[in-house]
């Protein structure tokens, strides 16, 4: 039996944040990363909102830490918003879930993704970082109400965050189509947002920001496939390397998912086949299309000027080794090794991370 349910409302399109005045809030609460306060489109928001009042909550960092999450959700409570408006990347839009969900307010939550990766407008996931180990919180409560893709918003976007949170739609795409949760309406969400997502991010990345929206629009779907079918051992060494070593997230999935993929294959070859077929690489034996998939990835790697090895992302392979254990007892005590297509073991973690730190 396969159950599928996205409750959130999605609003996209050029100018989609005027949407915002139909909630007819009095009293706006808006999560944003200090950057949006200086470019001006946190008023944006605010005035596209038409709240009498408004509070700001701006102190969000990469990795949102526990501490920061309750910093913010005493502030919500004291202010008692009707209305609560995030607008950022996945650090913003998982540090105000987990707020609200702390907070237990009757208010709508209203997520403004302004880069393409994470998903986190749809789904119930929210990582939160604590002693330098990130933590999956999972909870159907933590799904926003409204997401709002704003083409608008991503006019501007670095090169090197485009790259980056393009990545993370790949790997969750990839990840939700092999994970054990998978089914057909999940596949269907998986297949498309993967499909999209690999032939726009080099565009993309060049500058052509016509293509933006369709990557944004394949990061919601990514992100309502994996909410329903899970993740895997990518996700589940990318919290625990960048727990560590505070690479961004994206970066790792680039540099982990081809050796992912290589191990998972054992277990869902013939999906990953398929995957690389809707994708157009071709491969009319299944051998051939794994290995498509897998060349294709690394190939829009380096377009993407991704590092290929944890070195080239600056860390230190023997910080690696010296740190073996936690690296690998935080990786298999993560959530999303539960729906890994393939069952994870200390054995597996240690044979990805000698591909990824170039030891083989």
């Amino acid at each position: 039996m396969e159950e599928f349910f996205c409750r959130t409302k999605i609003i996209s399109g050029s100018g989609a944040v005027a949407a915002l005045k139909n909630f007819g809030g009095k009293r706006l609460f808006l999560v944003l990363d200090p950057f949006f306060m200086k470019n001006g489109q946190a008023r944006m928001v605010a005035q596209a909102a038409g709240c009498a009042e408004t509070a700001y909550f701006d102190q969000i960092r990469p990795d949102p830490t526990v501490e920061q999450v309750a910093e913010g959700t005493a502030r919500l409570k004291a202010f008692g918003p009707d209305l609560l408006v995030a607008l950022g990347g996945g650090s913003t839009l998982d540090c105000a879930k987990a707020m609200a969900y702390f907070a237990k307010g009757s208010y709508p939550l209203v997520a403004i993704p302004t880069t393409s990766g994470s998903g986190s407008e749809v789904t119930d996931f929210a990582i939160l970082t604590h002693d330098r180990v990130k933590h999956p919180l999972v909870d159907p409560r933590l799904r926003p109400d409204v997401a709002i893709l704003d083409s608008e918003l991503l006019r501007d976007l670095p090169k090197p965050l485009i790259a980056e949170t393009g990545f993370d739609v790949l790997t969750h795409a990839v990840e939700a189509y092999g994970a054990k949760n998978a089914g057909a309406i999940s596949d269907l969400y998986a297949r498309e947002a993967f499909s999209s997502a690999y032939a726009a991010l080099p565009a993309s990345y060049a500058g052509r920001t016509e293509v933006r929206l369709k990557v944004h629009l394949a990061a919601t779907m990514a992100g309502m496939a994996f909410t329903q079918a899970g993740l895997g051992l990518c996700h589940a060494m990318s919290h625990s390397l960048g727990g560590m070593f505070h690479v961004p997230h994206g970066r790792l999935n680039a540099i982990l998912l081809p050796a992912v993929v290589s191990c998972n294959a054992h277990a869902v070859g013939r999906k990953y086949a398929e995957l690389a077929r809707a994708a157009g690489m071709g491969g009319s034996a299944d051998a051939i299309a794994l290995r498509n998939l897998k060349n294709g990835l690394i190939r829009l790697r380096r377009e993407l000027n991704l590092p290929e090895t944890l070195t080239q992302a600056g860390v230190d392979p023997r910080a690696v080794w010296r740190n073996v254990d936690a690296i690998v007892k935080a990786a298999l005590a993560d959530p999303c090794c539960k729906t890994n297509p393939l069952d994870a073991d200390d054995f597996l973690v240690r044979r990805i991370l000698e591909e990824v730190t170039g030891r083989v």
